[in-house]
């Protein structure tokens, strides 16, 4: 199993020959900076033959450049309201994918750093190395060939002082990506609960992130009561059975924060006894994002060994199966919290798995220095409905809003182009999961689809609180605890296609990257 990302070098000399091509991204060319120079003649000389130059990506022949030939994606214009940094990546991914075509096998990625851009450079390389991701079983296809598109990605830098530390971010975001991607995107053997277990076993070990697994059926069933009965379905089929894995990382120096992480990884939603008809099951392998977001965020903390941080996480990966044992709309489940909670529709698992991991946080947290809680998810349709297919949503309960918590991920996540927006969890939402009756505390969901439901991405943040007692533990609490739910089910990536590895990078941006 190789997890090591796509070979980078640095260079400051445009005509290093060791690379067989030169990809430049850049607005316009008109505007380059002197180093980059010889560049601007071929590229006017074919502007006067095609004016798409500026709309689309082309190679030029070019004398003298590593191996003759330039790559040319425009970002196009970054000044307009709507502009964000997010085009140096776009670009980035268009000419990697012109250049691969073109066979080249060592490119050299130029991207001067522009004037209201200054990550631009990072960001065109993690744009890169997304279009050079291969997936985790075209890898272990390939186990006698190359694991890697091309043999090395090269990226210039202005001064050598820049080349390192460039070279270092972007290979430490991108083995967090490239972990988040292959949990997250392999298909629901490959990543079976069991199997995703011993890939992050594997992937820690030796590393300054500590790894259990909790697999035994009578423990779950003790201590994670909602996420045992999504998994008594799957139970019977021992490839199946879930895994709890908890992860822990401690940097050096007093602690002043403690991040406590919860991610959704069901790794394959049926529906369970609400099937997903209709051909909406599809696609429902990248249902475990969320887990694969944390762990992809413990990846850059192991490569990047942040100070004064402590990180805890639990991924629960659970398969929301159908069949003669699996749970049904109208059970009563008692949670962690002690709160009963009434199924109303099993296609609504997520919030059951997470719910007593976040209760078993919201424990230990008072124990711990500065604690925040999260929940990540790949959770609503709605949140694609309301945002797009390309955001992030985060939503923060009372402390974690005085704080300001949601503005400071969104800020973090215009600096490399991994976007949120910012979602409120209201009155309403509460009102929503109330019990209708006597016999529950807590309803988990409505019978129809969370697109189909107003409010249908916040309601489930009110859920996950209520039922796991973090009610208990808000402004007007002694013992107040931020916490904050991130809805990926938008950013998480296009099926078919390749997950984003969102929300990772702007965590790491907004946690222990503030040179950026």
């Amino acid at each position: 199993m190789c997890t090591s990302v796509q070979p980078i070098e640095w260079t400051t000399d445009l005509k290093d020959q060791k690379f067989d091509g030169v990809i430049l991204v850049t607005p316009s060319h008109d505007d380059l900076p002197s180093k980059l120079e010889c560049l601007k003649a071929p590229l006017q000389d074919y502007n006067s033959v095609d004016s798409g130059l500026g709309e689309e990506v082309v190679v030029l022949k070019v004398p003298g450049l590593p191996g003759n030939r330039l790559v040319f994606s425009t970002t196009g214009p970054v000044n307009r309201d709507y502009d964000d940094v997010r085009r140096f990546s776009d670009a980035a991914v268009n000419a990697v994918k012109r250049a691969l075509k073109a066979g080249m096998q060592r490119p050299l990625l130029v991207c001067p750093q522009h004037k209201d851009y200054k990550n631009s450079t990072l960001v065109a390389a993690l744009g890169a190395l997304h279009a050079l991701y291969m997936p985790l079983e075209v890898r272990e296809v390939n186990i006698k060939s190359s694991n890697y598109k091309v043999c090395v990605l090269g990226l210039w830098v202005t001064h050598e002082s820049q080349g390192q530390r460039l070279v270092e971010l972007a290979s430490a975001l991108e083995s967090g990506r490239l972990a988040c991607r292959d949990i997250g995107g392999s298909d629901p053997e490959r990543m079976a609960a069991p199997r995703v277990a011993e890939y992050v076993v594997e992937l820690f070990k030796n590393s300054p992130v500590q790894a259990e697994v909790i697999s035994d059926v009578k423990l779950l069933e003790k201590e994670y009561p909602c996420l045992a009965a999504v998994n008594r379905c799957a139970n019977s089929v021992p490839r199946h059975q879930a895994r709890v894995i908890k992860l822990q990382y401690c940097g050096e120096g007093p602690i002043q924060k403690t991040l406590m992480l919860v991610g959704k990884g069901i790794t394959y939603d049926t529906g369970g006894a609400d099937i997903k008809a209709g051909g909406f099951m599809a696609g429902m392998h990248r249902d475990k994002c969320g887990a694969a977001a944390v762990a992809g965020f413990f990846q850059i903390l192991a490569k990047l060994k942040p100070k004064h941080l402590k990180v805890v996480g639990s991924m629960a990966m659970v398969r929301n199966s159908v069949g003669s044992d699996c749970y049904v709309a109208d059970e009563l489940v008692v949670s962690r919290a002690g709160r009963r909670v009434r199924v109303g529709n099993t296609d609504a698992e997520g919030r059951m798995v997470m719910v007593d991991l976040l209760c078993e946080m919201k424990e230990k947290a008072v124990h711990e220095t500065c604690p925040q809680l999260f929940t990540i998810a790949t959770l609503t349709g709605h949140a694609i409905r309301a945002m797009g297919p390309n955001y992030s949503i985060i939503m923060d309960n009372g402390p974690a809003h005085r704080a300001g918590n949601a503005a400071q991920w969104q800020k973090a996540g215009e600096v490399l182009g991994d976007l949120f927006e910012v979602s409120c969890i209201r009155r309403e939402d509460y009102e929503f999961h109330k019990g209708k009756s006597e016999y529950e505390d807590i309803l988990q969901c409505n019978n129809l689809p969370s697109s189909a439901t107003p409010r249908g991405h916040q309601t489930p943040a009110a859920f996950l609180i209520m039922a796991s007692g973090l009610h208990k533990h808000g402004v007007d609490s002694e013992a107040p605890l931020p916490y904050s739910h991130i809805d990926i089910a938008g950013s998480s990536g296009p099926f078919p296609g390749v997950p984003t590895g969102a929300p990772i990078v702007a965590m790491a941006t907004n946690y222990f990257l503030s040179e950026l």
